[in-house]
């Protein structure tokens, strides 16, 4: 016969076992949605970067074409 003490022993280490389980797939669950929600940030700010380069290059346009005109002027 086991001890009734080292049977509640394995009992609580297998329960605490599963919890952790759980816990850990569901940590790796959201650390998947995390890498896709940073995959589609990522993509974002890549495009964000290109308006605001053709922003910038528009703007640097007017400014040159400005400073033309205001010395033809």
């Amino acid at each position: 016969m086991t001890n009734p003490s080292l049977r509640t022993d394995i009992l609580a280490v297998v329960i605490e076992n599963r919890e952790l389980r759980a816990q850990l797939a569901e940590t790796q669950d959201q650390c998947v949605e995390l890498a896709v929600d940073a995959g589609e940030l990522h993509a974002e700010i890549e495009a964000l970067r290109g308006r605001l380069a053709r922003a910038e290059r528009e703007r640097d346009a007017w400014q040159a074409e400005a400073e033309r005109d205001r010395r033809a002027g």
